[in-house]
């Protein structure tokens, strides 16, 4: 039965209000699904035993380091590095563009007075005078743009604390690193420094013996050699240790203090040497960079809900109440209240395909950041999987050399014993005694080499940035 009172125009005034309503409801955002972790299920050189996967996710930095000395650089590099106060005022930064975007969500009312003077239809001249509240262009968010703005701030918010974390991590892990080279620049100086003066009573003997004819001039000339070789080192481990120490002042963003506590040494940090690595999917949830990632691949899968949106009709509303009155002593007076409602639909019709471009350009975003998602991961796993082979090698490396060092020690003693006898020329005593130097240098590299490795393998892993 047809309802007479129904004209086609409002049939088609409700038939518009429904289908708002009904897409109301609708998200134009692709939903999302985490892309699949392009690398093995497994790493390799996996050792087995020691705290958990989740303890080594979570240890924060005061638990990890012992030294007391290296927690108090640390403590001064999150402190004054400019690096990390960078990252943390770009959270605030971002954090105020997502404020704006909420803000997109919501009305804006403004409260003002507005007079008018001219020419009326008389002739005479007119003034008006307004006064009260508006509410200018407001867009009733049916397609989900504003909201799907809103949601891409969001995440780009989230991705700037992933950032800071990140950067976090490294700071922390640059400071220590630096300040094991500093260690080990200082075991090496007082190597090479032992080892010059060892050269220097050894040149200084075979001097007096070639001057009394006792030894050749070739014999010299050895030991003029290793003695210049030994002061060269010196030179070389002095320009490595001011080096070193001024990346640390970088870092730590200022001088060094004067009242720093005692360090440790080297061989004593007793750091965690058995952090297991876990399966790679946990990387997912542990690195900070992997999850800015994934927080500028949301972001980037909100743009493209924002650009479907533009192809539907954009809905905005201006409307204002307040008084109004031709006399600027009678405004406030009753009977001058007045008000307008404003409705505007704006539906696309042909705009050049900029909003098919937009679109195109938003899916390509989303491309791109998946495979810059996939590449996090793939790096990250590269880094896990090459810490995890210094894990595994650098400690039966460490023993072999302190091996050899010892046999070389021994050999230098046997050759001094025989030397003294005549059992021995100079130039095995001086053969031993380059050995042995090169040795001990070798020594010095690989220990501060393995504490490095399992800093670098805390950092990978994700560790330091919960403190």
């Amino acid at each position: 039965m047809n309802d007479p009172h129904m004209n086609p125009s409002r049939l088609f005034r409700l038939a518009t209000l429904s289908t708002a309503v009904a897409l109301a409801g609708c998200s134009l955002t692709p939903t999302y699904e985490r892309p699949a972790a392009p690398v093995a299920s497994r790493f390799d050189n996996v050792i087995s035993g020691g705290i958990s996967t989740t303890e080594a996710a979570a240890t924060g930095w005061q638990s990890f380091f012992k030294d007391a000395r290296l927690k108090r650089l640390i403590e001064l590099a999150l402190q004054n590095n400019r690096d990390l106060r960078v990252a943390m005022l770009s959270i605030e930064q971002t954090r105020a563009q997502l404020q704006v975007r909420r803000a997109d969500e919501l009305p804006t009312v403004n409260a003002g007075i507005n007079g008018t003077r001219g020419p009326a239809t008389s002739g005479a001249i007119a003034s008006t005078y307004t006064a009260g509240l508006s509410v200018t262009a407001y867009e009733l968010d049916f397609f989900g743009r504003v909201r799907a703005l809103s949601q891409a701030a969001q995440a780009q918010l989230l991705g700037t604390e992933e950032a800071r974390k990140t950067v976090q991590i490294s700071l922390i892990a640059s400071v220590a690193n630096t300040y094991l080279s500093l260690l080990a620049d200082d075991e090496m100086l007082r190597v090479t420094r032992d080892t010059l003066i060892t050269r220097q009573e050894s040149l200084q003997l075979t001097q007096l013996k070639f001057n009394n004819e006792a030894a050749s001039k070739l014999e010299l000339s050895q030991a003029q050699s290793l003695h210049e070789g030994a002061k060269v080192a010196m030179a070389q481990a002095s320009r490595q240790h001011a080096l070193d120490k001024s990346t640390l002042v970088l870092l730590v963003g200022q001088s060094l203090p004067a009242d720093l506590p005692a360090g440790l040494a080297i061989t004593a940090q007793g750091l965690v040497p058995d952090l297991p690595a876990g399966v790679p999917s946990e990387l997912l949830t542990r690195r900070p960079d992997i999850r800015q990632a994934e927080q500028v691949l949301l972001a980037n899968n909100a743009n493209i809900g924002a650009a479907r949106a533009a192809f539907f009709p954009r809905i905005s509303l201006t409307a204002s109440a307040g008084v109004v009155s031709n006399d600027l002593d009678t405004l406030f007076n009753s009977g001058t209240t007045a008000w307008t409602f404003v409705p505007q639909l704006l539906i696309p019709v042909f705009d050049y395909g900029r909003n098919s471009a937009n679109l195109e350009s938003a899916k390509v975003a989303r491309d791109i950041a998946v495979a810059q998602y996939e590449k996090a991961i793939q790096t990250g796993f590269r880094e896990v999987s090459d810490a995890l082979a210094g894990r595994a090698t650098l400690g039966e490396q460490l023993h072999a050399q302190n091996a050899q060092l010892a046999a070389e020690q021994t050999r230098v003693e046997l050759t001094n014993m025989r030397f003294k006898h005549g059992a021995a020329n100079a130039f095995e005593v001086l053969d031993a005694q380059r050995s042995v130097f090169a040795t001990q240098q070798a020594a010095v590299q690989v220990q501060v080499q393995q504490v490095q490795n399992l800093v670098t393998l805390y950092k990978v892993l994700g560790g330091g940035w919960n403190e």
